[in-house]
């Protein structure tokens, strides 16, 4: 048994946390420990870490939130954004996941960060491949509606984490595996839109 958040869990049962705070972290890591902060505080949610839930790192996480909430909106920020998140990202999903196994540094815990720390490379490289696919298109509109859909995908299934965790966890992975299977089969316009990425890049490194 082990101590995290408010309620005492077994290794098996904060599993499907792990791994579905893992697959949010892939999409928006300070979003995920925002929510998590807020459904400890405010729900009672079982297994989020306390240090989560203080006011300082709330706000931090809302701001850094906030600020990915906008640029993830943006052609071609938003690529640039995910360039830079290819880190954290997945970091931030395995130390989610030791932080929700009680960071004890056994076999366990260890698993339980490998998990968030895979769960959100996978999640990372689909939500970075198809947006680099939605690039493509002309218009911001296309852009504008697959963010939003992340958010609001994001929110609604770690809510439903707080109460049933199981099927938070199934529907985190019917998600993720969808998403990957999208982004290869839209794995040409996402090298056009990689290529489209690359050159702009380059005409603003020369002035």
């Amino acid at each position: 048994m082990i101590q995290a958040g408010s309620g005492t869990l077994a290794r098996m049962e904060v599993l499907p946390l792990a791994f579905t705070s893992g697959w949010a972290s892939g999409i928006n890591a300070w979003a995920t420990v925002l929510v998590l902060g807020l459904l400890g505080r405010f729900a009672g949610m079982d297994g989020v870490p306390v240090g989560f839930q203080r006011t300082d790192v709330l706000i931090v996480m809302g701001v850094l939130a906030a600020v990915e909430l906008v640029a993830d909106k943006i052609p071609y920020l938003d690529s640039a954004w995910d360039t830079v998140s290819t880190v954290i990202r997945p970091i931030a999903g395995a130390t989610i996941g030791a932080l929700i196994a009680g960071q004890s540094g056994d076999l366990p815990t260890i698993a339980l960060a490998s998990v968030g720390g895979i769960t959100a490379l996978l999640s990372h490289l689909a939500k970075a491949g198809l947006r680099l696919a939605v690039n493509t298109s002309p218009e911001p509109v296309t852009n504008v509606a697959a963010s939003t859909a992340e958010d609001v995908t994001l929110v609604g299934v770690l809510a439903l984490a707080a109460a049933f965790p199981v099927a938070a966890a199934v529907i985190a992975g019917v998600l993720l595996l969808s998403a990957l299977g999208l982004a290869a089969f839209l794995f040409s316009r996402v090298r056009r839109g990689w290529r489209a990425f690359r050159d702009r890049r380059t005409r603003q490194a020369s002035g």
